[in-house]
Parts: structure tokens; sequence; C-alpha cells
């Protein structure tokens, strides 16, 4: 998954914002919670969060690692594109959004439909 190709997906969701954090990564939010972050320069791994369940087993994974500080959470570092489908990309980008957006605020989930 480019750049562009994942730019295009997580902000294909309603209610996501883009940011730069820590000067140099691009990151994906729901509700100023983030879902997703990858680095601004190229290749770079792509960050999401998990549930719980699935940690392991894509951990165990070759290209997917723990992601650093965010492991505790359930969040996993793809290093390789190709470590995932691009169905399996659409799929886990799209749960970790569904993820954060369960934890947030009902008043601020319910303003993002549509």
């Amino acid at each position: 998954m480019d750049l562009e190709s994942l730019r295009q997906l997580c902000l294909s969701f309603a209610g996501v914002k883009e940011d730069i954090k820590w000067e140099h990564d691009l990151c994906f939010l729901v509700g100023d919670k983030m879902f997703c972050v990858t680095g601004l320069e190229q290749p770079s791994p792509v960050s999401f969060k998990v549930k719980p369940e699935e940690f392991e087993e894509m951990v165990s994974k070759n290209g997917i690692e723990p992601a650093p500080y965010l492991a505790r959470a359930s969040w996993v570092a793809v290093q390789k594109s190709s470590a995932l489908s691009q169905n399996e990309w659409k799929f886990y980008v799209g749960q970790s959004y569904e993820l954060i957006k369960s934890k947030l605020p009902a008043k601020l989930r319910n303003n993002l439909k549509g």
C-alpha cells in the first residue's frame, strides 16, 4: 500500500482528519484520536490498532511487528507493504478506525455518521 492509496483509504471514512505529529509522522484521526500512522518519508512502516485477540497472530507474520510505544494497546507496525493483501489492508485499517471510533463519546460518534 503506497502513501497515496493509504491516504485515500483513511480519508474515505466519516469524520477523518489528517495531521502531522512529531514533525514527520502522518496521522489519521477520528475524533482527534489516532487510528493509523505512517511516516512522511517513504518507505515507512504503517501502524494501526488491531483487536487484542488478533495481536499475536498479526505480529507473527513476516513484515509485521509490535508498534513502538503502542504495542501495549494492540497496535502493530507493518514494515513491509506486501505483508498484507489489498483486501487485508482495507479490512485492518477499517477495523482500526472502527475500534477507535467505538471508544469516542456517543455524541461525537453520532455526529460522524454519513
